[in-house]
């Protein structure tokens, strides 16, 4: 009697233990194509864009900077470079100047003293530049109506035409000529590591 009763428990058992290996659990991605484990593309189902995102299609369109951002961008970037490169020179032109008396009190600030003034005289003359070549480059744009390489070379031009032009007509010209080439170096620098090394 308890053979028989043993017997019928574990078939019992048995026939629980099949059911529960037969029940499949619910996958809320099945419906994407994802319920075959991380090959299957479950990775791709959280992969966000690169790009940026637009609200309005006109925004999207539009892959430039306005005319304010484009004067607070060159204006900004031009006199903190000119300071920094500016200060730099300041400090070597105040430790080459010193003098064989002097206190390391004396010597600390001719030092500070020639970086200040060279820093802010260079980073006024370089944002200025970039003030410049902002409005310019805008302009250009808003003129022409296109947004190509064409228009950093003739604001590089008219920069550094108008920057020299009360030094006179010859140095005017001079400065516009290596505006424009410096300009166009730049672009076509920044083309060129686009297309090699687009992970930078």
């Amino acid at each position: 009697m308890m053979s028989s009763s043993s017997s019928s428990s574990a078939s019992a058992q048995e026939r629980k233990f099949g059911a529960e290996k037969e029940i499949r659990l619910y996958n809320p991605y099945d419906f994407y194509g994802t319920s075959g484990g991380a090959s299957s593309g479950a990775a791709d189902l959280y992969r966000l864009p690169s790009a940026p995102e637009f609200l309005f299609t006109e925004e999207a369109a539009f892959q430039r900077r306005s005319l304010g951002e484009n004067i607070q961008y060159y204006t900004g970037v031009g006199y903190l470079g000119g300071a920094v490169l500016g200060g730099a020179k300041g400090i070597f032109d105040g430790i080459r100047s010193r003098e064989v008396d002097d206190t390391t009190k004396l010597r600390l600030n001719r030092v500070l003293n020639a970086s200040g003034h060279t820093g802010r005289s260079i980073g006024n003359k370089v944002g200025v530049l970039g003030l410049l070549y902002a409005g310019v480059e805008s302009g250009t744009w808003y003129l022409r109506g296109a947004d190509d390489i064409l228009n950093p070379v003739l604001a590089g031009l008219a920069t550094g035409a108008l920057y020299k032009a009360a030094a006179g007509p010859r140095t005017a010209a001079i400065a516009g000529a290596l505006g424009g080439i410096a300009a166009g170096s730049v672009v076509a620098g920044k083309h060129i590591v686009r297309r090699y090394l687009p992970s930078l």
